[in-house]
């Protein structure tokens, strides 16, 4: 009967079985282990008898859990001590050697798969390995160069990249070890695999190791490499490559000392290359020449660099897209490399790579790449008519460098936003295809002056374009219109709606405090809610028109010493009557709204207006439907406006609620007519600031 595998009982059984499988393989380890430890003569029977042994070993090696088995049973000591094993009998001449280097090579295979682990490197090495490997990497040139040979020195190089890989201190140890002359004299060995194998191990020991990229480069390595880049092995120049990246990284003048051994060329070959890997180190290694002077970058462009790297941004691998970012990063910073890029369609394809919310480094790269081009007025059309702006305005940047260069691109497209560049944006909203008309029109709102927003948005209908944006019903649309025109408001009007406070009626004069409920000189008394409160005519015709025909005008309570108030709280009348005699008050929010409606009943603006920047510091995702409400009901403009500004300001919020787009279709209208007032009048606020 068998158990379900996620019940105890078959978890238990499981567990078991592995148990039983590790315990058949360490006792095959052990016997195997035990076959390479006598059997180290060089008659036919042992080499026979290791090879075979080592071909388990290999086979049980590829699994990874059996690794530290095969190291704890002690067959790395066992399988060093066959790599000085003694050449197997000859049996006559011209007849070919059994198992000549066979052993050898099994033995460095195995040696290889248990490298694989970090913590068995430093255990390999420290049984003595890199002798053995030196004299590996050496024995051609005693016993000849047969097939067999070359493939062992392969070996050798291939184990010295892996224990090397990631371990400086092993890095370190191989060059004392004297390790990497015949390395490099490898690079000029007749077997491709073998040059493809040293130039990996000197790759590996290159990796941010500055004095092994020193003895390299004084071993003469580097007229070998160039040839290499144009081996017709797409590995070989793959290793070739990747060498020279890590020799240039350590040091500006092994740098110049590869360009002087003329490798710009070749470089730039590669970056058509088949291999994508390939593409990749070279993009990288044309982006770190880039950097190095102008006259490099124009002739890295003058050689043809610019068309394959634009081309690596339209691959299917990201690490393409990165590294050739990189170098058209770097090539960008000069202008006349910018026309290039341009012209074959290089901007747009780093806007959308700047768009690629999970990868920092390729933000970054793209991001600078824009700042170069943003420094050049030739370019700044081309970024706008593209959409750039608005891909700068919305990406999500996780890097914090690709944040920094974005805003100083933005600043640096704003600093360009007059002149020769205004007028071409202007005619390009005017003629341009529809698509662009909207680009420039949602560009301009965020870059341009304060005193251009009436001939741009106003005399040349670029409002008209953000309002079909708002109105249509693709809502990245809406959303784009809605953040243009915030910006624009906030760069037209230095006072927030938010922050603002209503001006003083210093025109105005007031009885005082002490007079408010009085009834020393009252000569007229207002009952509220069954309550009276004590009154004075003059202060009350010099309060409003509203005030003023009820007093002196042809109703009846010009006669009357008592008026009835109704509808009107105690509390709201005391507070509009307070303004009256004081004309400040300080709004609290519970009675704010039906202050508003008395303070519009009685014509007391300035009341109104205090109510009004109260209600608008309240504004919120719940409640800015009835605060517009509000607005229209009273005609509070100041308040309409506020909540005009809030509804642009937090479409991201607002923009799931069910009602959103009906009333921003709604009051379509009443945007309009705000902003071509704004326009209009650029220094003015959104307060109105005539006395009341």
């Amino acid at each position: 009967m068998d158990l379900p595998p996620s019940s105890p009982a078959g978890r238990s059984l499981k567990r078991e079985r592995e148990q039983e499988f590790l315990v058949d393989f360490f006792s095959d380890i052990v016997e195997q282990v035990t076959i390479l430890n006598s059997s180290l003569s060089s008659s036919q029977s042992d080499r026979l008898a290791a090879k075979r042994a080592v071909d388990v070993l290999f086979a049980v090696g590829q699994n990874e859990a059996i690794l530290s088995s095969m190291v704890d049973c002690g067959a790395v000591p066992a399988l060093l001590k066959h790599l000085e094993a003694p050449e197997p009998v000859r049996e006559g001449d011209g007849v070919p050697k059994p198992y000549e280097h066979e052993v050898e090579r099994g033995c460095l295979l195995v040696l290889e798969s248990l490298a694989f682990k970090p913590e068995h490197q430093q255990l390999i090495v420290d049984a003595g390995a890199l002798s053995y490997l030196m004299d590996l990497l050496k024995r051609y040139k005693t016993h000849g160069n047969s097939r067999a040979l070359t493939r062992l020195i392969r070996r050798a190089a291939d184990l010295i990249a892996s224990l090397v890989e990631e371990n400086d201190s092993i890095k370190t140890r191989v060059r004392m070890e004297g390790a990497i002359p015949p390395l490099v004299e490898l690079l000029e060995f007749d077997n491709v695999k073998v040059q493809r194998a040293a130039a990996g191990a000197l790759r590996n020991l290159a990796f941010k190791n500055d004095e092994n990229t020193k003895q390299i480069v004084r071993c003469n390595a580097l007229p070998t490499l160039v040839l290499m880049l144009g081996s017709k092995d797409a590995a070989t120049r793959f290793e070739a490559v990747g060498l020279i990246r890590n020799l240039v990284n350590s040091s500006p003048d092994i740098k110049r000392e590869v360009l002087l051994a003329g490798a710009l060329r070749p470089i730039i070959g590669l970056l058509r290359s088949d291999w994508w890997e390939s593409q990749r180190e070279a993009a990288l290694l044309i982006g770190i020449f880039a950097g190095t002077d102008s006259d490099c970058k124009a002739h890295i462009a003058q050689r043809g660099a610019i068309q394959p790297l634009i081309d690596m941004l339209k691959s299917p691998y990201a690490q393409l897209w990165k590294a050739s970012a990189f170098a058209l990063g770097r090539l960008a910073q000069d202008a006349h490399n910018q026309a290039g890029i341009a012209y074959n369609g290089g901007i747009e394809l780093l806007l959308d790579l700047l768009c690629s919310n999970d990868d920092g480094p390729l933000q970054r790269n793209a991001a600078f790449a824009l700042y170069g081009f943003a420094d050049n007025e030739e370019n700044v059309a081309d970024i706008v008519k593209v959409g750039g702006v608005q891909k700068l305005q919305d990406g999500d940047f996780i890097d914090g460098p690709a944040k920094e260069y974005v805003g100083k691109t933005m600043k640096r497209l704003e600093e360009k936003m007059h002149g020769q560049v205004l007028k071409q944006l202007m005619y390009l909203m005017r003629f341009g295809e529809k698509v662009v008309q909207r680009h420039v029109a949602l560009a301009l709102a965020h870059l341009c002056a304060p005193d251009d927003g009436k001939f741009i948005f106003v005399d040349n209908n670029g409002l008209e374009f953000l309002l079909d944006l708002l109105e249509s019903a693709n809502i990245k649309q809406n959303r784009e219109a809605s953040m243009a025109l915030h910006s624009l408001a906030v760069r037209t009007t230095s006072i927030s709606p938010f922050d603002a406070t209503p001006p003083s009626s210093a025109s105005q004069v007031y009885l005082g405090e002490q007079y408010i409920n009085n009834p020393t000189f009252s000569d007229i008394i207002f009952l509220v809610e069954g309550k009276q409160f004590y009154a004075h005519r003059i202060c009350l015709l010099a309060s409003s028109d509203a005030f003023r025909a009820m007093l002196d005008g042809f109703y009846w309570e010009k006669e009357a010493k008592e008026i009835q108030i109704p509808n009107v709280k105690w509390d709201v009348f005391e507070v509009m009557m307070r303004f009256i005699y004081t004309g400040n008050v300080d709004v609290n929010l519970d009675i704010a709204q039906d202050l508003l409606r008395v303070a519009d009943q009685y014509l007391l603006d300035g009341l109104k207006r205090s109510c009004e920047c109260a209600l608008a510091q309240d504004i919120s995702v719940e409640n800015v439907s009835l605060m517009y409400e509000l607005s229209e009901s009273f005609n509070a403009m100041a308040l309409r406006h506020a909540c005009i500004f809030f509804l642009l300001a937090q479409f991201d919020k607002l923009s799931a609620e069910p009602w959103y787009r009906y009333l921003i279709c709604r009051i379509v209208p009443d945007i309009r007519e705000l902003f071509e007032s704004l326009l209009t009048k650029p220094t003015s606020g959104i307060w109105d600031k005539s006395p009341s």
